[in-house]
C-alpha cells in the first residue's frame, strides 16, 4: 500500500502541471486581460480603481496618480496597439502597464516563473488589491471551510441514514413521501432556497431571527467562548441550511440504490438464513459493500461545495469566502489570485482523492489498490 501511495503522490506533479498549463493557455488567450481592464477604467475616468493597480505600492501609485498626463500625448501619432481601446494612448504608458503586470516577458517565461514560485507557495501580490495572494486566501478560507465542512458533514449525516431507511422500506408510504421531499429539494436551486430563507427568517418579510451578513457579529472579540460558539452557529445556520437542502438529494438516492443492489445479492440471503438479525445483516455485511460508492464521491462533493457550490450563497449572505474571491478575480482578470486559487484547489482535490482511496481500504480491507496496479 505504501508503494501505491508514493506512486499517487508522484502522479500529482504531472497532473497538477498539466491542469495549470491548460488553464494558463486558455486564460492568456481570453480577451480583456489586466492591461485592458486598466485601459477601460482609464477611458471611463475611473481613477480610484486604477490607483490600486500593482498592489497599491508607492511606486505604482505615483505611476498611476495622473494617468491623463500620458494618456493622450501620442493621440495623433497614428500608432496602433495590440490592446483593445488603447489607440491614442502613449506607448510608454502601455509599456509601464506591461511591466507592472509582467507582460513584458514571453508567455513561457511568465509560466515558468509562476510555477517556480508556486512550488514554494509564493503566490505573489494581487494586481488590484493591496495584499499578498496568500494573505487573501488565508483571510477568506475560514468562511469557505466553515460552509464546506458543515454542509458536507450534515449532508452525509442526513443522506446515509435516510438512504438506508428508504432502501429497507422501499415502496412504503415513508419511501414515497421522502422521495417527494427529495425531488422538491433537488429541484430548488440552493441560491433560490437561500433567498426564501432570507425573506422568511432574516428580516425580509416574516421573521427577523437570523443575521443577514457575516460569519460572526461585530462584537465577537468581546464575547465569551460559549457566546462566540453560539454567535457563530447563529450566523452559519441559514447559509448551511440552504446548501444542505439542495445537496442531500442525490447522495440519499445514491445510498438507497447502492443498498438495494447489495440487499438483493446471495450473501445477504445466506446471512439471513444463518439467523442473523436485520441490523446485523445491514450494518455487519451490507453497509461495508454499499458504502464504497458513497465514499468514492466524497472528495468531489467536498471540493464542489467548498469552491463552486458556495459562490452564490456567499453573495446572498455577504460571506467573503474563496468562492466569491475566485469569481471576482476572474471578472477583474486578477491573474495571481485566479491561478493561486486554481493551484490550491487542484492540489487539495488530488490529495483528497488519495484520502478517498485510503478510506476505501479502511471500509473494506479486501481492496488492495497495489495489486490492481500490478
Amino acid at each position: 500500500m505504501l508503494n501505491y501511495i508514493l506512486r499517487r503522490l508522484l502522479l500529482i506533479i504531472p497532473t497538477l502541471f498539466g491542469i495549470m498549463v491548460l488553464n494558463f493557455l486558455i486564460v492568456q488567450a481570453a480577451p480583456g486581460g489586466p492591461v485592458e481592464q486598466v485601459i477601460a477604467k482609464l477611458q471611463g475616468n475611473n481613477t480610484d480603481a486604477t490607483a490600486r493597480v500593482g498592489g497599491g505600492g508607492s511606486d505604482n501609485m505615483q505611476a498611476m496618480q495622473h494617468p491623463g498626463d500620458k494618456m493622450m500625448t501620442n493621440a495623433n501619432s497614428g500608432g496602433s496597439s495590440r490592446y483593445k481601446g488603447a489607440q491614442g494612448l502613449d506607448p510608454e504608458f502601455i509599456k509601464e502597464l506591461e511591466v507592472q503586470f509582467g507582460f513584458d516577458k514571453p508567455m513561457h517565461e511568465r509560466f515558468y516563473l509562476m510555477m517556480t514560485h508556486y512550488l514554494t507557495f509564493d503566490f505573489g501580490k494581487s494586481y488590484f488589491r493591496d495584499q499578498k495572494v496568500i494573505d487573501l486566501v488565508l483571510e477568506k478560507m475560514p468562511v469557505s471551510i466553515s460552509l464546506g465542512l458543515w454542509t458536507t458533514l450534515l449532508i452525509y449525516l442526513i443522506s446515509i441514514p435516510l438512504g438506508i431507511r428508504k432502501a429497507v422500506k422501499d415502496g412504503s408510504t415513508f419511501d414515497i413521501w421522502t422521495s417527494t421531499v427529495i425531488i422538491i429539494g433537488y429541484a430548488i436551486p440552493s441560491f433560490l432556497f437561500a433567498v426564501l430563507l432570507v425573506v422568511v427568517f432574516a428580516g425580509g418579510r416574516v421573521f427577523d431571527w437570523f443575521p443577514l451578513r457575516g460569519l460572526v457579529s461585530d462584537n465577537w472579540n468581546d464575547l465569551s467562548w460559549p457566546q462566540r460558539i453560539l454567535d457563530y452557529l447563529w450566523h452559519i445556520t441559514l447559509p448551511v441550511t440552504a446548501m444542505v437542502i439542495s445537496g442531500f438529494a442525490s447522495l440519499t438516492m445514491l445510498t438507497k440504490n447502492s443498498f438495494m443492489d447489495e440487499i438483493s445479492k446471495l450473501y445477504v440471503t445466506a446471512a439471513r438464513a444463518k439467523g442473523l438479525s436485520e441490523k446485523q445483516v445491514l450494518y455487519g455485511h451490507v453497509f461495508r459493500n454499499a458504502m464504497l460508492i458513497v465514499i468514492a464521491g466524497f472528495p468531489h462533493a467536498f471540493i464542489s461545495i467548498l469552491f463552486t457550490g458556495s459562490l452564490l450563497i456567499e453573495v446572498i449572505f455577504s460571506l467573503d469566502g474563496l468562492g466569491l474571491l475566485g469569481f471576482e478575480s476572474a471578472i477583474s482578470r486578477d491573474y495571481p489570485v485566479m491561478f493561486a486559487t486554481l493551484y490550491f484547489f487542484t492540489l487539495l482535490g488530488l490529495i483528497l482523492n488519495i484520502i478517498g482511496d485510503l478510506t476505501y481500504t479502511a471500509v473494506d480491507p479486501r481492496i488492495d489498490f497495489e495489486k490492481r496496479d500490478t
